[in-house]
């Protein structure tokens, strides 16, 4: 058997996030031996991860080992490594401690945020990507209301209450009205010397209107559901001169321990080293069937891909945009093994959700706009069916309930060590 499949093409998909995920799906128990790397053992759930941050869910509840869903393949190795570079030339990817030869490749290795030239900010305003960024976010929001409690100066107690969040797109949306329904309900008999639902969440955007993405009407709508939850929203004005006591919002310095940054990407570095061009944020500029100039047997997909070849803009870096080019990447490798050909990739979009807080949404679907529960339903059925095993489904539904019914979160764990922006 092993070597058997050690004689077969060998297709290697770096990155286990929704696109890798599903090209390994689409090969899996083929006549072909696929490889996944990826630097962590799971699959992320990444739409749910400011569930985490604002201690809705445990992390747990949105990953799954990748070996486990990738086993009932015997054609299927899973490989826990840090891939550094990619030699298009030799065929070959170098990870930290070895190097594999390949015949296809796959390339979903994802973006980070972007602090536009202002890398220091990082520190001081963490982005929202990965577990250990959940984690460390929600020790921030829960130690902000701990040190608020034992300290008696005014001005203090009410910056470590201010929470700013810059971004006003979906995650920078869910974050603010999560963060205001945690102050205003969960927290609200908790402790004895503040009040936390007196919290100030204030979320900036830069552009015009939140949710750029969605109709005007829509925006109107999410806007005005988190004002009713207390948001401030600001639009039209950036953030800068970050530093560990506040930040400057046009003329006014605001004064806050805990921001956080919503506000924009930066491919992997890893589109860098395949030798073609790139877009001023590091994506691959791919061609109509995702692969790289002059290089066929090689696809990059998902947030590393410019595509723009089906209406003259990139695709936007969403989970169903990653999801679908997996599949494709997939089936071509499948459809050139067997000599047969296939068709340039073609995006089906089916809409756009984001979620204000309990009971309050937007979905922009391709035959509807909705908003308020309706839209927060349609959220919720979404979510779980993408959700990766039926025991997450299952615990993440449990958790939504209680929470709708009782406005509790279980999660509410302060762990990790105390940064600087924390004390």
């Amino acid at each position: 058997m092993e070597n058997a499949l050690r004689e077969m093409p060998h297709v290697v998909i770096i990155g286990a996030g929704f696109g890798g995920l599903q090209a390994a799906k689409k090969l899996a128990c083929k006549d072909v031996r696929v490889t996944v790397i990826d630097r962590t053992n799971y699959h992320l759930f990444q739409p749910l991860l400011y569930q985490v941050a604002t201690a809705a869910l445990s992390p747990a509840d949105i990953a799954a080992p990748v070996r486990a869903v990738l086993s009932k393949c015997r054609n299927i190795e899973v490989m826990l490594a840090e891939v550094q570079s990619v030699d298009v030339d030799a065929k070959k990817i170098k990870t930290t401690d070895a190097e594999i030869a390949y015949d296809f490749l796959i390339v979903a290795t994802g973006a980070r945020h972007s602090y536009f030239g202002h890398n220091e900010w990082e520190k001081l305003a963490p982005g929202l990507k990965s577990l250990e960024d959940a984690i460390e976010l929600r020790r921030r929001l829960l130690m902000a209301f701990e040190y608020a409690e034992k300290i008696t100066d005014e001005a203090a107690r009410k910056a470590a209450m201010t929470f700013v969040i810059i971004g006003g797109g979906p995650t920078g949306v869910e974050m603010a009205g999560a963060i205001a329904e945690i102050a205003r309900y969960t927290l609200a008999k908790d402790f004895r010397h503040i009040d936390p639902s007196q919290a100030r969440v204030i979320l900036i955007e830069a552009e015009p209107r939140l949710l750029a993405a969605f109709p005007e009407d829509l925006s109107a709508s999410a806007m005005k559901q988190l004002v009713a939850l207390g948001v401030e929203v600001r639009t039209g004005t950036r953030a800068t001169n970050l530093t560990e006591t506040g930040l400057q919002v046009g003329d006014e310095f605001i004064p806050c321990r805990v921001k956080i940054w919503a506000a924009g990407n930066t491919a992997s570095f890893v589109g860098k080293t395949l030798g073609v061009p790139v877009d001023r944020v590091g994506r691959v500029m791919v061609n109509d069937d995702l692969s790289i100039p002059g290089r066929p047997e090689v696809q990059v997909i998902g947030d590393l891909a410019n595509f723009s070849h089906q209406t003259g803009q990139s695709l936007p870096g969403v989970s169903p945009v990653a999801m679908q080019q997996g599949r494709y990447a997939g089936k071509l490798v499948r459809d050139r093994l067997a000599g047969r050909r296939t068709g340039p990739f073609h995006y089906r979009d089916k809409g756009n959700l984001a979620t204000i807080g309990r009971a309050s949404a937007v979905a922009d679907l391709s035959f509807v706009r909705l908003s308020g529960f309706v839209a927060w339903i349609g959220w919720l059925v979404v979510h779980l069916w993408y959700l990766i095993g039926f025991q997450n489904r299952l615990l993440v539904l449990i958790r939504w309930s209680f929470s709708f019914f009782t406005h509790g979160r279980g999660a509410r764990l302060i762990t990790g060590e105390e940064g600087p922006a924390s004390r």
